[in-house]
């Protein structure tokens, strides 16, 4: 398992991506607007990147951890008592799933399947859910 991703709550994704972009060596690395969602990825540099979501509860961070084969992780956390919660469900990346601990916590996991699925998209120059500076 590895930290890929903290998905960052937000109730205006402008604003806090305007905020982060102040983060020294902070850039940019993608953001679109689809299904009612405006999600913007921060490159920090080292990872996790930080994904600004508005259609998160503002104020919510949710840990995002790839791993290698999602139902053997699952499985693995949930014989150890943590619950599913949803999933697995299509991300473009892979399948992803939400598991919470006895405490409360929650985190995801993600497998990555299309690692630059993201990217790519973004570098499209004809996809018109990207939102460029």
């Amino acid at each position: 398992m590895q930290l890929r991703y903290l998905y960052w709550g937000s109730a205006d994704t402008e604003r806090d991506l305007a905020a982060w972009l102040h983060v020294p060596g902070a850039r940019l690395r993608w953001r679109f607007q689809h299904f009612g969602a405006d999600v913007a990825a921060v490159d920090l540099g080292t990872s996790p990147v930080v994904l600004i979501a508005d259609h998160r509860p503002a104020g919510t961070v949710l840990p995002i951890y790839s791993v290698e084969d999602l139902d053997a992780a699952r499985s693995a956390l949930a014989a150890s008592g943590w619950t599913a919660l949803s999933g697995p469900i299509g991300t473009p990346e892979g399948p992803t799933c939400l598991l919470q601990d006895s405490g409360g916590g929650t985190l995801a996991l993600l497998q990555v399947d299309r690692p630059d699925a993201m990217d790519a998209a973004y570098a499209d120059a004809d996809n018109s859910h990207a939102v460029r500076p």
